[in-house]
């Protein structure tokens, strides 16, 4: 297993507030690594640091060993790193091709102008929805007509098809019925077995200890604890969330 990412001291700063305070932590190549911690623990501010959407204040990100360009989300997107917020950074009025192909369209040239090339869009945007067995019940329609974990597929859907390696997504499963919340769950693993990289943030335990290799603890802008799954417990995370230390006693 080799590290895809990997955070040195990383730092970010509010007005003489720390927020995140000098965080190591190593990402692993195809594996699924939750992120939790309580309200204000610095979750938040951690994953806006690799996506470039905050700039830390000391510190370094490595990317396949390499420095990632900080503070800078366009830059990160094209090297393969993809963040999926709750709020999705969709174009709620597009349909589903051009949420794909945002920023990216494709066209033809006819007569010396361009002229997008939606059938071409379209048929890319069935092809990535097939190959990752994600339901969308209509390619035409804005995407703000689609349910909460529709739209998410369709976030996915981009990030793949431009062959990010890497997906971080925030609360994924929060808000979403049982049926969607378990088709997002079987996508993960399914992305895991395509070989992708993930990092969730997330409050819902039962779902981290189902898909998760690693669960990663924040607390008070510190990380605190890597633990993989397998050698943890509900009730030793929730301690190293709420009081930042292991206080639960063995029977």
């Amino acid at each position: 297993m080799t590290t895809l990412l990997s955070l040195k001291k990383l730092t970010k700063k509010y007005a003489g507030i720390t927020a995140v305070n000098e965080v190591d932590l190593d990402i692993m190549g195809n594996e699924i690594t939750a992120i939790v911690g309580g309200n204000g623990a610095g979750k938040s501010t951690l994953i806006k640091m690799i996506a470039g959407s905050g700039r830390p204040t000391s510190g370094m990100i490595y990317y396949k060993s390499r420095p990632l360009p900080l503070g800078d989300p366009l830059a990160v997107r094209y090297l393969g790193i993809e963040t999926i917020y709750q709020d999705l950074s969709l174009a709620e009025l597009f349909d589903v091709p051009d949420n794909i192909f945002l920023g990216r369209e494709k066209y033809n040239r006819k007569f010396g102008l361009k002229i997008l090339d939606k059938k071409y869009m379209q048929t890319e945007s069935v092809k990535i929805a097939r190959k990752l067995k994600i339901d969308i019940p209509s390619f035409d329609r804005p995407v703000r007509t689609l349910s909460g974990g529709q739209r998410q597929a369709v976030g996915i859907c981009r990030a793949i098809y431009w062959n990010a390696g890497l997906i971080i997504m925030d609360e994924p499963t929060a808000a979403l019925g049982l049926k969607e919340k378990r088709q997002m769950l079987d996508l993960f693993m399914d992305l895991k077995a395509q070989g992708v990289t993930t990092i969730i943030v997330s409050h819902e335990m039962q779902d981290v200890f189902e898909i998760a290799d690693k669960i990663v603890v924040i607390h008070q802008g510190q990380c605190i604890a890597v633990k993989e799954k397998t050698n943890t417990t509900f009730e030793e995370i929730a301690n190293l969330i709420i009081n930042g230390k292991n206080d639960s006693k063995e029977i």
